[in-house]
């Protein structure tokens, strides 16, 4: 460790990240050594002197450029985790140079040449199924990337890449400022009315640390939605919804001085018209079409028949919720027109109302370290395997590291970083710090994963309790880790979620949430925060009526934002007379009963497909989601036989025919290989409570 490299810790990829030591004027030295050894070992893959072996190509470019995108993954990952201005301008030099490098790799004719010379040679037949996958999924990366593009045009593909990395970045950025900047302070009790006591104590304790009297609330989810959900002050309700509607906009309230650069509407604007460039120029009708190339759908005509198709099934359900809620509101409420910001508040009423409980009772029985035994609970039945928590150097103190063993062997590591606060990006995620693969030296390198939320920290002595939602969210997010570290998979380009379809990487994190469902599972993760008594039957079965409750609506919801992601980037013009709002109002006019506020302007905070790799794919939550109830119900047909849906034999065969493949096959092939046929949507249809079975 004492090297002369290894004295810039982003240069060290033989173990764990180092965490303590990383600064960000480290930052711009690590990447010009990695730039210049990745450089290298392209040009030299590419020199028309180098036989095209497996060996001299693939590898010899994996090896080269490891480095650089290990260290790039660790920049990336702190900059959405503990951002600060140093870091934050080290990672925005850098970024256009990281990209032009990707960019200069996927134009690389001379380099696709000897892909396409391996495809073609007789090397080829000897190669295994991952590899041949992996080859398959390169070329068609170098296809995309412009690599059979004239030389002529390929600076300015290069071009579009830097500047939508930059547009996306800077579109992350005001995110990010625009909910940190806004803080709202409440020193009247009486107008926090109907907000839960937890709540208003962790407000309590954030006005504390800036040294101020009474409540600060944020726009931060932990902070921000208890207002909409519980406060009985309408007044409250509607100012906190226009704050976070209104973010990253022209009429966001964050703007003080210099701020308007915060408006993300032109960035947007500027994204669709550089995507709708490369999709010409790559010989794409649009953008969508790019998208799908690598997805298991096959055009944006058939995802949106999929999604009109939902929308059709679910209208009649959403229209009835809908109704149920005005009427309600107007009798029990006195609220005689419903707008965005009392639906929430309506819906939390009349669930208690219905149902008999709130969603204060059920987070007391889900304390975080009881919550954290119940997930591994969960994983070690159904997949074979212990959790153990290890010490590990962190960016924070509230990260806990865990490693994962089967058979008292490393299979797989993982850091968890579950509490929102300044300087992290809002949302929950899993990202990779390190991939399955088999070293040169015949050692295994053993995968470690990133796992981050954004729950509401523990106040006082008491830990974090969470509300079911985030209970369901913790158990995606690891749905995602497994799929990333329970691989079997030897070669990186397809271990764990690398090649795997972006409609179908869904699968598994959305397979995990329907635990959170199961009273096997609920009865072991729940103990009172105060008297340690696990949750009651009868409140489970309030919780499993109300399962559905406006399940309508909110499927709606998501088919808003999914129909109105594929029509951006099929058929709509950034040029033209529409505007990005007013084509969002279009589409929720059409498929959502519920109106959108005139003043919304939540297409500028829509990150999953501006700053997060979902452009014309946001659809895959539901289609992956077809997928993910079809693969449960084969738990719910076990269970019938064993009495419980914890099957471990259902569970290992999940395991090896989903999990541990990864990319390595066809994400159908992986489906069909565990359920024995293609999908249906049934299963989906009745989880929803949409069905008549």
């Amino acid at each position: 460790m004492n090297t002369p490299r290894y004295a810039n810790p982003l240069l060290d990829i033989t173990g764990l990240p180092r965490f303590s030591e990383i600064r960000p004027e480290h930052v711009t030295p690590a990447v010009d050594v990695l730039l210049e050894e990745a450089r290298t070992a392209v040009d030299r893959a590419a020199d028309p002197a180098t036989p095209a072996t497996w060996a001299n190509i693939l590898d010899a470019v994996e090896d080269g450029t490891e480095g650089l995108g290990r260290a790039w993954e660790i920049i990336g990952h702190l900059n959405a985790v503990a951002d600060t201005p140093e870091l934050r301008a080290a990672y925005s030099d850098n970024l256009p140079r990281v990209t032009e490098f990707s960019a200069s790799v996927g134009q690389n004719l001379a380099l696709f040449d000897k892909y396409k010379a391996i495809a073609a040679g007789p090397e080829f037949a000897g190669l295994s199924t991952a590899r041949k996958k992996i080859l398959d999924n390169e070329m068609r990366g170098f296809r995309l990337g412009g690599a059979e593009l004239p030389e002529d045009q390929k600076p300015r593909f290069a071009e579009i890449q830097e500047e939508q990395a930059g547009l996306a970045k800077a579109f992350s950025d005001h995110v990010l400022d625009a909910t940190n900047k806004f803080a709202l302070f409440v020193t009247d009790e009486a107008e926090l009315a109907g907000i839960p006591d937890d709540d208003k104590d962790a407000a309590r304790a954030a006005a504390e640390r800036d040294g101020k009297p009474g409540w600060k609330f944020t726009l931060h989810f932990p902070s921000y939605f208890p207002i909409l959900q519980y406060a009985d002050n309408r007044a409250l309700r509607e100012q906190m919804f226009k704050a976070n509607v209104t973010r990253a906009s022209e009429l966001g309230p964050q703007f003080g001085e210099g701020d308007a650069a915060w408006d993300n509407t032109q960035n947007v604007v500027e994204q669709l018209a550089l995507r709708g460039e490369e999709a010409r120029m790559l010989g794409f009708r649009n953008y969508a079409e790019v998208s799908l190339e690598p997805k298991m759908a096959e055009s944006p005509a058939q995802v949106l028949e999929f999604l009109e198709d939902l929308a059709h099934r679910a209208r009649p359900y959403a229209e009835k919720d809908w109704e149920e809620l005005r009427a309600f509101a107007a009798k029990s409420l006195g609220i005689d027109e419903l707008q965005p910001w009392d639906t929430t508040y309506a819906s939390e009423k009349l669930r208690q109302q219905r149902y008999a409980f709130s969603e204060t009772e059920v987070r007391q029985y889900f304390p975080l370290p009881k919550v954290l035994e119940g997930l591994f609970r969960v994983a070690g039945t159904l997949f074979g395997v212990t959790i153990k928590p290890q010490d590990a150097e962190a960016w924070h103190p509230d990260v806990r590291f865990f490693r994962i063993e089967r058979n008292g062997e490393l299979v797989a590591q993982f850091y968890m970083d579950l509490f929102a606060r300044e300087g992290k990006r809002g949302g929950a995620w899993m990202d990779s710090a390190r991939t399955r693969k088999r070293l040169h030296d015949g050692q295994l390198q053993t995968p470690v994963a990133y796992l981050v939320c954004n729950f509401p920290a523990p106040v006082g002595n008491k830990p974090a309790l969470l509300p079911h939602d985030d209970v369901i969210t913790l158990f995606h997010e690891f749905g995602h880790g497994l799929h990333h570290m329970l691989t079997q998979v030897e070669d990186a380009g397809v271990a764990g979620i690398n090649g795997v379809e972006w409609d179908a990487v869904e699968l598994p994190s959305q397979f995990m949430e329907n635990f959170c469902w199961e009273w096997d599972v609920l009865e072991h993760m729940t103990a009172h925060v105060d008297t340690g008594a696990p949750l009651p039957r009868a409140l489970f079965d309030k919780m499993i009526a109300a399962r559905n409750f406006q399940s309508g609506l909110m499927m709606l919801r998501q088919l808003v934002f999914s129909d109105f992601d594929m029509h951006l980037h099929c058929d709509f013009d950034p040029k033209g007379k529409q505007s990005v709002l007013d084509l969002s109002r279009e589409i929720n006019a059409k498929l959502h009963v519920t109106p959108q506020a005139e003043f919304s302007r939540w297409p500028n905070t829509f990150s999953h497909i501006f700053a997060g790799g979902y452009a014309a794919g946001y659809y895959s939550y539901k289609w992956a989601e077809v997928l993910s109830a079809d693969v449960y119900a084969a738990f719910e047909e076990a269970a019938k036989v064993s009495g419980t849906v914890l099957d471990s034999a259902t569970g290992a065969r999940y395991r090896d025919e989903i999990l541990a493949v990864g990319g390595s096959r066809e994400a159908m092939a992986s489906f069909v290989a565990f359920r024995g046929r293609p999908p249906k949507v049934d299963a989906l249809l009745r989880h929803s409570g949409m069905s008549a079975n």
